[in-house]
């Protein structure tokens, strides 16, 4: 099995055989079956995700639909929380993924969620849940559009 490669450090499966050999084949992988499943899921949960933040920062549908963000916003979390452990669950080297651009961007996509809980007025750190969609251009291998997508932004 030839490990993964992110940002020229690798990221081989833990093992080479059982549960986490499957699920890094699944996660990293991007061939066609279960690993482009799991890319559509991920991507449509992104997507989705992203879609709550924004409905969500709109005052008058928060008002009507407030208890439902918050409901969708923490099932996204969790979501993503599990896809999170899962990938430091199934790389040999879980520090080094953690570390790497897509390890801190997953940490931070999810952290806020978290910190709204035990720090009051950390609402505000909730916009980074739109760092979310970054984690799409890992999951579409976009890297080489990086660059062009940071001067739409700017």
């Amino acid at each position: 099995m030839k490990p993964q490669r992110f940002a020229g450090k690798d990221f081989g499966p833990a093992s080479e055989h059982g549960w986490r050999a499957r699920w890094f084949d699944i996660i990293f992988r991007h061939d066609a079956g279960a690993p482009r499943r799991f890319d559509l899921i991920l991507i449509g949960a992104i997507v989705a995700s992203v879609f709550v933040v924004i409905l969500d920062s709109e005052a008058e549908l928060h008002a009507r639909w407030a208890r439902w963000f918050y409901l969708a916003e923490w099932g996204f979390t969790l979501l993503f929380t599990l896809e999170y452990a899962v990938r430091l669950a199934v790389v040999r080297n879980p520090l080094r993924y953690a570390l790497s651009f897509y390890g801190v961007v997953d940490l931070l996509s999810i952290l806020p969620t978290y910190l709204s809980l035990f720090l009051p007025g950390s609402q505000a750190l909730l916009v980074v849940r739109i760092l979310r969609i970054l984690r799409i251009f890992r999951v579409l291998k976009l890297m080489q559009y990086t660059e062009a997508s940071g001067a739409l932004v700017s």
